[in-house]
């Protein structure tokens, strides 16, 4: 093996010496490898740094192109803390085997073993199949995990292998089933145990793609981003998944210099995201709407970088207790900050910006309403939001008012926000 933190995989069977351990990241990159999905994944590099080795199980990148393979494969080998084996995943078209090598092959660690097999088309290659037989029947593996992207059928999900390519798979491990201890996939963006022909089967596919619902039984919001953690505890093969907090890395923000450089460059890109989108008013309301469409386009891919840079500083809380943390905000705003600003621009004669805090601080009150009832998060009941676009004025309720109570602006203007 080379010194990289990526392997390319020559032999399909490799002997790890002195290796206890394996921690497993699935579907990092799937979505795109842009530096908000991939926090996700430099946090699971972190926290799978402390085994012996990571396996990655599947969909490392979006679409199998040099550039995509060789941006993921630069930005494991800064974070990684151990080395990182792949597994061909349906997005891991193309180059994949000029950078990862075998698609089919085996890592017989001190004390138990781990088959990996290529089904990202839906079927097993008939070497891996051969390749499994040949080290089950090996006297010295005693314990193994089989590992393949796609999952096999089991009770909670549609979008796996069919039960013929399954028999397949059964058929090879039949006489040395005692042995096989897990099956490990990806490929759904979720996570989920399950008991298949009696042996456990772990999905996890957490490790950077958007979590999704899956079933009724597995739903998003019941799912954290996570890995999984392979040890042997009194000789026997065991596992636990480990959840990922939204403020799973930060590298950058403990650099001075960079932390601030960040912050400036969100506040630039907020800026000049407001001002295209101020622009794009202005031609809307001349009828240039192809101008207007221009710079709405410009504005949101501003905000999208703002977002890129800010999502390397943020510290969100658990998001469970999201909504809660922005409530001294809001009322901050409300009762004190902009109630000075606005007695200050009355009391020196600046009717316009008196009125836009008036205004405001119209608005942050509902804000904070809202974000009251919100806390709960599955308690929160309103199905339809309306901002008035000429103040900003929050209103909730089946008969919105016909003119905004704040500005007058008509009711046909307003914004309508739906939560279904």
């Amino acid at each position: 093996m080379d010194k990289n933190k990526i392997q390319k995989v020559s032999d399909p069977i490799i002997r790890l010496a002195d290796v206890h351990s394996m921690g497993v990241i699935g579907d990092p990159g799937c979505e795109g490898l842009g530096t908000y999905n991939m926090k996700v994944y430099a946090g699971a590099l972190e926290e799978t740094g402390r085994d012996g080795i990571t396996l990655v199980v599947g969909d490392l990148v979006p679409a199998g192109t040099r550039h995509h393979y060789q941006t993921i494969q630069e930005l494991t080998e800064v974070l990684a803390g151990n080395e990182v084996y792949a597994l061909r995943g349906n997005h891991d078209t193309g180059a994949y085997t000029d950078y990862f090598g075998e698609k089919n092959y085996a890592l017989l660690m001190e004390e138990f073993a781990v088959v990996v097999l290529d089904n990202a088309q839906r079927s097993f290659e008939e070497e891996g199949i051969e390749l499994l037989s040949r080290v089950l029947a090996m006297e010295e593996v005693e314990q193994a995990v089989i590992a393949f992207h796609i999952p096999v059928p089991n009770h909670f999900i549609r979008n796996c292998v069919t039960e013929e390519e399954f028999a397949r798979l059964q058929r090879a491990y039949e006489p040395w089933k005692e042995k096989v201890k897990y099956l490990l996939c990806g490929h759904v963006h979720s996570g989920f145990e399950d008991c298949v022909d009696g042996i456990p089967l772990i999905c996890t596919g957490g490790g950077g793609a958007m979590i999704e619902d899956v079933s009724e039984d597995i739903r998003a919001s019941d799912v954290e981003h996570h890995v999984v953690h392979f040890y042997v505890k009194d000789g026997a093969l065991c596992h636990y998944t480990a959840n990922l907090s939204e403020d799973c890395y930060r590298r950058e923000r403990e650099d001075g210099i960079l932390k601030q450089k960040l912050k400036e460059s969100v506040e630039g890109e907020l800026m000049a995201h407001f001002k295209y989108m101020m622009f794009a008013d202005r031609a809307e309301r001349r009828g240039m709407k192809r101008i207007a469409n221009l710079f709405r386009a410009l504005a949101a891919s501003e905000y999208y970088h703002a977002r890129s840079f800010y999502s390397v500083l943020d510290r969100p809380a658990p998001f469970l207790e999201t909504v809660e943390t922005f409530l001294p905000g809001e009322a901050f705003e409300q009762k004190y900050f902009y109630r000075m600003l606005m007695d200050y621009a009355k009391e020196h004669e600046f009717p316009l910006a008196e009125q836009a805090y008036a205004g405001a601080a119209a608005a942050e009150k509902e804000h904070t309403m809202l974000l009251k009832e919100a806390a709960g998060m599955d308690g929160f009941s309103r199905d339809v939001i309306y901002v008035c676009p000429v103040c900003g004025y929050v209103m909730t309720g089946d008969k919105a008012p016909e003119r905004c109570p704040v500005c007058g602006g008509p009711k046909k203007q307003y914004e309508a926000f739906t939560g279904e």
